[in-house]
């Protein structure tokens, strides 16, 4: 459905964001003149306290001004007093480690991440073979946007954890016996164990995690196929 609009701007335009930056620079000098220090991207921005009751008042005293003198409507359901290693900003977490902070995910944007993955690789979602890898090579390449986090493990578990899902699904479609004996016994098994597997009533998840399907999908064949690695993605510069 349209519905026309006579008031503000497109909501995803270039001209929001700029508009935004325009009003929201009167607010950047107030803090500063407060002696606040604070961090904002867009309308989305972060005032550091010492204390929980400081960060209350300082809240109580920013609103009249956001919402009084300049005239901005402030979400009250996504502003909230909270401790620093509790926030989500811009996808991003934090934590302190020897007294110095760091970044890393957050973990709802790992959920989601995972969600894409699962979306992408998922067994019923009729996707060819070769527009599930372009996909799920798009989803690897944004985490390049995460790339100042600190998340070296992390990756290396999304690693380990799509490469299963891409054995899934890849099992799942070598539906008749007589494939999955062909294709196990290609990788270099006996016909005794090939034939042993490919007549398996284990489920889908359970045989992706399993020695053999490793060996016949190898992280050096995906490789080769041209699926891209969280890991490798992470740490080029």
């Amino acid at each position: 459905m349209f519905e026309e609009s006579l008031e503000g701007v497109p909501q995803g335009g270039p001209l929001s964001p700029l508009l935004g930056n325009i009003m929201l620079n009167e607010c950047d000098h107030e803090l500063e003149r407060r002696g606040h220090r604070f961090v904002r991207y867009a309308d989305d921005m972060m005032i550091f306290c010492k204390s929980k009751k400081a960060a209350q008042r300082t809240l109580e005293h920013i609103l009249p001004y956001i919402e009084g003198k300049l005239f901005l409507k402030v979400n009250r359901e996504k502003t909230e007093v909270a401790y620093i290693g509790n926030v989500k900003y811009l996808g991003y977490g934090f934590y302190v480690h020897k007294g110095e902070g760091k970044l890393r995910v957050h973990a709802k944007s790992v959920k989601k991440l995972k969600d894409k993955i699962r979306e992408v690789t998922g067994r019923s979602n009729g996707m060819g073979i070769d527009d599930r890898k372009t996909q799920l090579n798009q989803v690897i390449r944004g985490v390049n946007y995460f790339k100042i986090a600190d998340m070296k493990n992390l990756m290396q578990e999304l690693d380990e954890w799509t490469r299963s899902r891409i054995r899934m699904v890849t099992w799942k479609r070598w539906k008749k016996i007589r494939t999955r004996f062909e294709n196990i016994k290609r990788a270099g098994l006996d016909k005794e164990t090939a034939w042993m597997w490919a007549n398996t009533r284990k489920g889908y998840w359970r045989t992706a995690h399993s020695p053999i399907m490793s060996r016949v999908l190898s992280n050096e064949r995906f490789k080769r196929v041209g699926y891209l690695s969280f890991v490798e993605c992470y740490s080029a510069k």
